[in-house]
């Protein structure tokens, strides 16, 4: 690389011509935000892994020291969801960094925030929202100590709420297009969810 070539030069070397033009099709990420998510994601890797990051995975340790994710309450489930990984630790490759900020970036639809964070809310992973789900996503919203938790009666009025609100086919649970049917009015719903960049 030439002396004094720009940080960028060097990312867009390392991811070929049609690979960028593919991300750019797939994501809602334009080709400065993708040579800059190459960049930022080398730069979570060991030294030695640098050269080849299209092909090495970040482990989870590392994604949460991103900006975007030091402070939010679903960090863990984030990476979770967005991670590929065949061996659950919920490592990410730069495929799915790419999916994560994609979906944190202000062009992504309304259709893909509120459908990842129904994953993302989703803590059991069966596809609902049921009483159990809502109570951890309360207990996350309201702060990561015990002592700042509700107790169960308070806990209990506002998972009740949250059903008479969204729980439409009154089933006792939220199917993801309730949970869209919910969000959609809901003007802070991004800010909550923690999925806007």
């Amino acid at each position: 690389r030439a002396p004094g070539s720009g940080a960028m030069g060097g990312s867009a070397s390392l991811i070929p011509r049609e690979t960028l033009g593919e991300y750019q099709e797939l994501t809602f990420l334009s080709k400065q935000e993708i040579l800059l998510a190459y960049k930022r994601f080398s730069e979570l890797l060991p030294k030695e892994e640098r050269e080849n990051a299209c092909s090495a995975r970040v482990p989870k340790s590392h994604i949460l020291t991103l900006p975007e994710l030091r402070a939010n309450p679903f960090q863990h489930r984030i990476c979770r969801v967005f991670s590929t990984s065949e061996t659950g630790d919920d490592s990410m490759s730069f495929e799915d960094f790419l999916d994560m900020l994609s979906v944190f970036s202000d062009s992504a639809t309304f259709d893909i925030k509120s459908h990842y964070a129904f994953r993302i809310f989703d803590f059991d992973e069966d596809g609902i929202l049921d009483r159990k789900d809502l109570e951890q996503l309360v207990n996350c919203l309201t702060g990561q100590g015990e002592e700042s938790w509700l107790s169960s009666a308070e806990m209990e009025q506002l998972i009740e709420n949250i059903l008479e609100e969204s729980d439409i086919d009154k089933d006792g649970t939220i199917n993801l297009s309730e949970f869209q049917h919910v969000v959609s009015r809901s003007p802070d719903f991004a800010r909550c969810s923690g999925l806007q960049g």
